[in-house]
């Protein structure tokens, strides 16, 4: 099996050229882009496993490129950005980043987050890619919900990740310290917004009344529950 494929967009050659070395050096393979259009034109060849993204880019805006990525590529995605505010984190997160880090930066944090990263990426031994509840079928091989009539509904890689959390643990209380602990990042105000939209995002999806949802039920002060049967294959 190869090694898992990290991208690196950024428009510093020094910068793509310290996080190379580091990954390589750590057994990844890497492409680096110093544009978003030729990063665009290279993933129609290639499938990254991870997309390390710059959100000040020369050709195009970071943050919009970040949205797509988690909607339609698949891969994870963490964003690289000197951009040190809150509200340019949350954004981030809202948008489908998996991460965020700060420069400056220490290469062997961002090669310790990757390999995090990846690590919870692997499906759960006990579940498949195909999990059917309350006639809803999750495709997490095409990250799409379908519908009973098989309409298809996409969901990014963040969202995935939070619907797989409640699948695999149905009718059990997830609390936001289970969530921080299985999906990784830092305890706080962002995550526990990140959290919320991705929740929010999953609930519209399926159609659920916001003010009284059938599936995923908020418990509040404790966390929330998933309350339907599912089944893997």
């Amino acid at each position: 099996m190869s090694e898992p494929l990290v991208t690196i967009l950024d428009d510093e050659p020094a910068i793509r050229r310290l996080l190379s070395e580091a990954l390589e050096e750590a057994g990844f393979r890497t492409l680096s882009f110093s544009r978003a259009t030729e990063f665009e034109a290279a993933l129609k060849t290639c499938s990254p496993d991870l997309c390390l993204v710059d959100l000040s880019l020369p050709d195009r805006d970071g943050l919009t490129l970040v949205h797509r990525l988690a909607l339609e590529q698949g891969a994870a995605v963490v964003i690289i950005s000197g951009r040190a505010e809150v509200q340019d984190r949350v954004t981030g997160l809202e948008l489908g980043a998996d991460d965020y880090i700060i420069k400056p930066f220490e290469p062997a944090e961002v090669v310790a987050r990757v390999r995090a990263r990846l690590r919870r990426d692997k499906p759960a031994p006990q579940t498949g890619q195909i999990a059917r509840f309350a006639g809803w079928t999750a495709a997490f091989d095409r990250y799409a919900l379908v519908d009973a009539e098989g309409g298809e509904t996409p969901f990014s890689h963040a969202e995935g990740e939070v619907l797989r959390l409640f699948l695999e643990r149905p009718k059990r209380l997830i609390s936001r310290a289970m969530m921080q602990e299985i999906l990784g990042g830092a305890a706080g105000e962002s995550f526990d917004r990140a959290m919320d939209v991705r929740i929010s995002r999953l609930r519209t999806k399926l159609r659920e009344d916001p003010k009284n949802p059938r599936l995923i039920k908020t418990i509040y002060g404790a966390g929330y529950i998933f309350l339907g049967d599912v089944d893997w294959d």
